[in-house]
């Protein structure tokens, strides 16, 4: 096929978040439990953050008016540690204070204990003259009464959870997990501990395919079944798709969606539902196909270890996510700098694997295979390249860290 008959990229991909509308139903969950959901409403805060003006620091609260100048002496009038709440500051003195602990009516300023003093007399030397406002964390600077910390349809990551216990919230409504089944086909496959490196028939490779894939889809939020590798015969597909149909959002095969005598994937999904066989002008990872069996969804990657983690990242991540009802699905990229020749343009568009190396540019690995999935754990993550552009050293690029896909 010609690459001119290649369906671009971002069409590919629009095609495809068109069909992934979000998964009926939901659960709460405790906020230890939340990390990686997708929230399915807004987080409300009941009060503000901080509840009250309070301390940045261990020193002391007091007036500005009282330090016209450095070396100033005041009496030490209480002492108010976090968790407790002092009384209203008489003037010309100043108030022991500690790290979150209430600001005490009166004060205006808080002067680290470093620029402090303690004589003998129990008299405290502030050897800064102050400005209003100094070290002083006012209430509700972080987050107003009423405010809306967190959106429906937010990725909870840890930072998210923290913002949710400083609300209050111990339990967050998320979106029901997808329920994903996985098998890979080929007669060539082969489980690592089935069989010694040293007696691998002619032909045969190990499986890395299905722990790539199921990882990633565990990290996703995915409850997983994996069905395990499927022989290369078409009654065989036929019966792991129909298995694989029941009681699943998705089904995610790897290899078998080409067009060969014995790619059967094609056949057996049309002969349950419907498929759509598209050649993506993307590489790694051309072959790519979607369709229903049932009620689920199924996506089928190519064989190529690398094609297939490629294609899963590009595509499947931001369908599973959309899936969950989370609305930006696309992973954040960086301008950096190319410490690297990419001198062959290519029509379709191409993601390399690179790394950063300590100058913060990025290096390209030698073999840039679909087979190479040792590229993968070398680099850092993806260069997009567009199609038709070329690279050299010094140029600017999109580099997709791995942390955005993986």
């Amino acid at each position: 096929m010609k690459h001119s008959s290649l369906k671009p990229l971002d069409e590919a991909l629009a095609e495809l978040l068109a069909h992934a509308s979000p998964l009926d139903g939901g659960e709460t969950v405790d906020s230890f439990e939340a990390d990686g959901r997708v929230l399915l409403a807004d987080a409300v805060s009941a009060l503000q953050v901080p509840p009250q003006d309070n301390s940045a620091m261990d020193g002391y609260a007091l007036r500005c008016a009282d330090v016209a100048a450095p070396g100033a002496l005041l009496p030490v009038s209480q002492r108010i540690p976090a968790g407790s709440v002092g009384h209203a500051l008489q003037p010309g003195t100043a108030a022991r204070i500690f790290t979150g602990a209430p600001v005490p009516p009166g004060a205006d300023a808080v002067v680290m204990q470093e620029d402090c003093e303690v004589v003998e007399d129990g008299t405290v030397r502030v050897n800064a003259a102050p400005q209003a406002g100094q070290n002083i964390r006012r209430a509700g600077e972080d987050i107003a009464l009423g405010a809306t910390v967190l959106a429906a349809g937010t990725r909870l990551t840890p930072a998210a959870l923290g913002l949710a216990a400083s609300i209050g919230l111990a339990q967050l409504p998320v979106a029901r997990r997808p329920r994903v089944a996985l098998f890979s086909t080929g007669d060539e496959l082969v489980m690592p501990g089935q069989v010694p490196p040293a007696q691998m028939k002619p032909g045969s490779i190990y499986n890395s395919n299905r722990f790539v894939l199921r990882a990633m889809l565990q990290r996703l939020g995915c409850e997983v079944t994996d069905l395990g590798i499927v022989p290369d015969r078409l009654e065989a597909t036929v019966d792991a798709l129909r298995q694989a149909a029941a009681g699943h959002d998705l089904i995610l095969t790897s290899g078998g969606v080409s067009v060969g005598e014995e790619d059967h994937v094609k056949p057996a999904v049309q002969s349950l539902g419907s498929l759509d066989l598209w050649l993506i002008a993307m590489k790694p990872g051309k072959p790519f196909a979607y369709g229903r069996v049932g009620g689920a969804h199924f996506i089928g990657l190519p064989g190529n270890p690398v094609s297939s983690l490629v294609t899963f990242a590009v595509l499947v991540r931001p369908f599973l996510l959309r899936l969950q009802g989370m609305h930006d699905v696309a992973p954040k990229t960086i301008a950096a700098t190319a410490a690297f020749t990419w001198p062959r343009a290519d029509k379709r568009r191409e993601f390399l694997r690179v790394r950063l190396n300590a100058e913060g540019r990025l290096e390209r690995y030698a073999n840039q295979g679909s087979g190479v999935l040792t590229s993968t754990v070398w680099g850092d993550g993806l260069v997009d390249v567009a199609p038709g552009q070329t690279i050299a050293p010094g140029d600017t690029v999109r580099f997709i860290p791995f942390a955005e896909l993986l």
